[in-house]
């Protein structure tokens, strides 16, 4: 199994929109976060994406994503969701309606966000997507990949975090509930949200994120969801073993679910 990082920033991204900090500024390609997203590709061909955000079509076009069979949603925050438009392309090289996996929170909040989209009074093809929407109610299987949600914290909102195989990606998320827990033992790669060093409350802080990476034990971590707060070079320096901050372009092979 293959993961591509499409995007590692917060919702604003970095650089900011008017920031003149030296993150901002840095000509260090790792500084460069768009927003939030991953590109999972299963042994067998399977290609999923976890969250469409408002920069996937520039996503799509750097990393070359011409096939996606589905798209996963962790939550339905504007930095997670607004890509979605993006699929009628895909729609139209693949023929066929864009799978879409959410919880009933999110699957509410896509269709309220992009009502066109489910008006039946509207033709689809062309200028509207084609969304097959999916509400997550346990695992589920899209090709040889299956997924496991792994609820999480963001603020008071539950949203997923999903498990697939070894591999787990918990981003937007500032605690974890005690049911979640047995779902992530003996994940060997873990993704988890790592915003910035002063609390937040609806993500964790650096700190954080070390003592939950700690606990959980994977054989590797790396953290995502981060503002321009955490210049990659300075702060790698500070990390323990095992532990890194993921980047824009970051691919990983991760061991086949079993």
């Amino acid at each position: 199994m293959e993961i591509t990082f499409l995007g590692t920033g917060t919702s604003h991204g970095v650089p900011m929109i008017g920031c003149e900090c030296s993150t901002c500024r840095s000509d260090d390609p790792r500084d460069t976060r768009l927003r939030p997203s991953i590109l999972v590709r299963g042994d067998a061909g399977a290609s999923v994406l976890i969250d469409a955000g408002p920069d996937l079509r520039a996503q799509a076009l750097t990393h070359r994503i011409s096939r996606v069979d589905a798209i996963v949603f962790t939550h339905g925050h504007a930095d997670h969701i607004l890509g979605l438009d993006d699929v009628r392309r895909f729609n139209v090289v693949m023929r066929r309606p864009m799978k879409l996996y959410g919880d009933a929170i999110t699957v509410d909040e896509i269709k309220r966000t992009f009502s066109y989209a489910f008006d039946p009074d509207l033709p689809k093809g062309g200028g509207i997507p084609e969304l097959d929407m999916n509400v997550i109610k346990g695992p589920f299987a899209v090709g040889e990949l299956t997924f496991v949600p792994v609820p999480v914290w963001h603020g008071k909102r539950q949203i997923l975090g999903l498990r697939i195989g070894s591999f787990a990606y918990l981003t937007d998320c500032n605690a974890i509930p005690d049911s979640s827990w047995p779902l992530l033992a003996g994940v060997d790669v873990l993704v988890l949200d790592a915003l910035r060093h002063r609390p937040h409350p609806t993500h964790f802080s650096l700190d954080e994120a070390i003592a939950t990476a700690r606990r959980i034990a994977a054989r590797q971590t790396y953290f995502t969801h981060m503002c321009h707060d955490l210049p990659h070079a300075a702060t790698s320096e500070r990390l323990p073993e095992g532990v890194a901050l993921a980047y824009d372009g970051l691919q990983l092979a991760v061991r086949a679910p079993a």
